[in-house]
């Protein structure tokens, strides 16, 4: 399946959640699949934290493909784009193609580093909204994303609830903990207190170059990959392995090693498989992803909460919702625990809503969601198929009105 990014522009400004408004800005999306005559067979996938709209395919001239979700989607896979129009777009605010902090403000003609205005959820639901307006798309057929996907899908169930018919949240949450949120400030202020940070104001321009806070970026990455990963599997994959011989043995308690130059140690060295593979996580994430999307992303996650103009009542949030609802979670998702899924799920009975929910057992962490777990694709694959006519179009029928 070959694919081609698209960008679409719009002039109009986009009033935000602070008050502020963002105009003249691009979105950049994919598209999968052939969108049908009657044009209800269109499904939205929503990305994480780090990711884009690139979901799945190749483009010209890959032979292996790099999406992030190509487990999932394409031909005769879960998410089949035989039968589904899939469309993967990248938030504003992100660094793969759509309007962001790198980019020039139109107010003032200079890159908007840390004065690109503040983003929520809620604000880039209104966006993909405004981009389905010009592609003609009423009605999705889902909506689907994992993690702050999730919550994306989530909050488009509660901010254009005519305009879906089924929701797939996977590995998500109706808020984040207060140990998310304490996870998420510790990176952010690895990046702030970067000396090469400036302020955001990192970008090259007026001469100046580009100091990009490489150091912050690795930091926030090696932390948030911990997060991900559960207690099992680093201790299956790393578990205490040294990267090279073993180390000597009696050393002086306080005293340098002496001997061959492999023992010499050092508090600067990589001697674990664990630190060694944090250190390559990190190194790869600060070459391609930005310090102020990460900032603004993380925010975004912070402050969602449906429930928070509803003193806090789930059940009375989700009252709007008019969507059929499949919930997946993990039970070694520490991060996005499988208690945070069941809420969601209670609420949605609560009001009396059409739901699914899907436990899956599995030893990988927060990031099952991205993996290829023979059961959870099944669960993926039969609510898809849920949903499908024999002949490929969508079903019409009225949303998610049964208990």
């Amino acid at each position: 399946m070959h694919v081609t990014p698209s960008l679409m522009h719009f002039d109009a400004p986009l009033p935000l959640r602070s008050g502020a408004s963002i105009r003249a800005y691009d979105i950049c999306y994919e598209t999968y699949g052939t969108l049908n005559s009657a044009r209800s067979n269109a499904v939205l996938v929503l990305h994480a934290l780090n990711a884009s709209h690139h979901l799945a395919g190749l483009y010209a001239g890959q032979d292996t493909s790099d999406g992030w979700w190509d487990n999932m989607i394409g031909p005769g896979k879960a998410l089949d784009t035989d039968r589904f129009f899939v469309i993967g777009i990248n938030n504003l605010g992100s660094c793969f193609g759509s309007t962001g902090p790198m980019h020039t403000n139109p107010e003032n003609g200079r890159i908007y580093g840390a004065d690109f205005p503040v983003f929520t959820v809620e604000d880039w639901v209104d966006a993909q909204a405004r981009l389905l307006d010009v592609m003609r798309i009423q009605t999705l057929a889902a909506v689907m994303g994992g993690s702050l996907g999730g919550m994306q899908a989530l909050s488009w169930t509660l901010q254009y609830p005519q305009r879906v018919r089924y929701a797939v949240v996977i590995a998500s949450a109706p808020n984040l903990t207060a140990e998310n949120i304490a996870f998420n400030e510790v990176a952010r202020r690895a990046i702030v207190t970067d000396p090469d940070f400036n302020d955001g104001n990192f970008y090259a321009q007026d001469g100046r170059a580009e100091t990009k806070p490489k150091r912050g970026l690795r930091i926030a990455r090696m932390i948030g990959h911990i997060t991900y990963l559960s207690d099992d599997v680093m201790n299956e994959k790393f578990g205490r392995a040294l990267r090279s011989a073993a180390l000597p043995q009696n050393w002086p308690v306080g005293e340098p090693a002496q001997g061959p130059t492999e023992y010499r140690y050092t508090t600067q060295d990589v001697e674990f498989q664990i630190e060694s593979y944090l250190r390559y996580q990190g190194d790869k994430f600060a070459e391609y992803f930005d310090a102020n999307t990460y900032l603004l992303i993380t925010r975004a996650l912070d402050y969602f909460d449906p429930a928070r103009d509803f003193e806090g009542d789930l059940s009375r949030s989700l009252a709007r919702a008019r969507a059929r609802f499949l919930l997946v979670s993990f039970t070694t998702d520490w991060r996005f625990s499988p208690k945070r899924s069941r809420e969601l799920v209670k609420a949605l009975l609560d009001n009396r809503r059409d739901v699914s929910y899907a436990e899956i057992d599995a030893p990988h962490g927060h990031d099952a969601f991205l993996l290829d777990d023979p059961r959870y694709m099944r669960v993926i694959r039969s609510y898809f198929d849920r949903m499908a006519l024999p002949d490929g179009d969508a079903n019409v029928g009225d949303p998610g009105f049964s208990a």
